[in-house]
């Protein structure tokens, strides 16, 4: 894939956010901003097969957009993204680019691609937006899903629509969330009517570093090794510094089942962090575990695409003692 090279590279804006969020609204009124001018491209992408979201935006001259159908362009190959995304750098040489994952998504795993290497020359990454629906945040039903919590993880911004429509509860809600998410050191925007200011989001991004590795066990292993193998699957663990905070964490198959009483014990036992989260197909069914240092919460979860757990932290320390302890909850293989 060979790209023509822009005299600089161009700021890149991922705006993220579920299912009826409003992001392709506080799309259209950031392409609004566009100086006379300037052009300014749009990748776009839809689960289905069928577009609708390119038809609402600006049509004119100075805009390119481009939709990308079928599938989740953040988890599915790279491939067609990559192909569509140089294609459109190299026909439409825009000054600024715009991508609107589907409401589907996981913002981070794209995030990752983009900031590969072989992109840093074309691509300035700007702070990733996470667009929430300040209406609904009364709904738990609707803003506890694993997705939803993905994507507000990965902001750097959090754009808040519909914020005029907002009840008591919705605004209790808010600052609940806030308060969870307080450790990212995240910016909360309001974007009443889909309204937001360009300047408030064309800041640098300044996202997580994360480094995956072997399980630390079978680091030990190979500590004599010149080098750790490359991961490609799981089981993995990574740490990930991000804002001030770092998070340690474990993806595991979901065949793997946990005895749910000794997994309880070991995460209570944890002192000096400031979240725990997790959730963990175990012998009394699939568990999900959010710990803040006033409340340890656990409950009930759908069946998830793997075993996961992140622990928040800011002062250094040793994972292997822990993590063997983390192995030794591991009952037996499911189906």
């Amino acid at each position: 894939m060979k790209l023509i090279s822009a005299p600089r590279a161009i700021p890149v804006h991922i705006i993220s956010g579920f299912l009826g969020a409003g992001k392709t609204t506080l799309l259209k009124h950031l392409l609004s901003q566009k100086p006379e001018g300037e052009v300014w491209a749009v990748l776009m992408n839809e689960f289905g097969q069928i577009g609708v979201d390119q038809q609402l935006l600006p049509q004119d001259q100075g805009f390119a957009v481009k939709e990308l159908l079928g599938g989740c362009l953040c988890c599915s190959s790279q491939m067609p993204m990559q192909l569509a995304l140089s294609r459109l750098l190299s026909e439409a040489k825009p000054d600024r680019l715009f991508i609107e994952p589907t409401g589907l998504g996981h913002p981070a795993q794209l995030l990752e691609q983009l900031t590969e290497p072989h992109w840093q020359a074309h691509l300035s990454m700007r702070a990733l937006v996470t667009v929430v629906d300040g209406s609904r945040l009364h709904d738990s039903a609707w803003s506890q899903q694993n997705l939803y919590a993905d994507q507000l993880k990965a902001a750097q911004i959090i754009a808040v629509s519909h914020a005029d429509c907002m009840s008591a509860a919705d605004q209790q809600a808010l600052a609940a969330l806030q308060a969870e998410y307080q450790p990212y050191q995240q910016a909360w925007l309001p974007a009443p009517m889909g309204q937001l200011d360009l300047a408030a989001v064309d800041i640098a991004y300044a996202g997580a570093v994360r480094k995956i590795q072997p399980l630390l066990q079978l680091q030990k292993k190979l500590q004599a090794a010149e080098a750790l193998p490359e991961i490609k699957q799981l089981p993995y663990h990574y740490v990930e510094t991000a804002q001030g905070c770092s998070v340690a964490g474990w993806k595991m198959p979901k065949r793997w089942i946990f005895d749910f009483y000794a997994l309880l014990d070991l995460l209570c036992e944890q002192r000096d962090w400031l979240r725990i989260k997790g959730i963990f197909h175990t012998n009394a069914g699939w568990k999900s575990f959010n710990f803040n240092p006033e409340q340890f919460n656990y409950q009930t979860a759908e069946e998830n695409i793997d075993n996961r757990l992140e622990i928040i932290y800011r002062q250094p320390r040793e994972w292997l003692e822990f993590e063997t302890q983390l192995m030794n909850c591991h009952a037996n293989e499911g189906k």
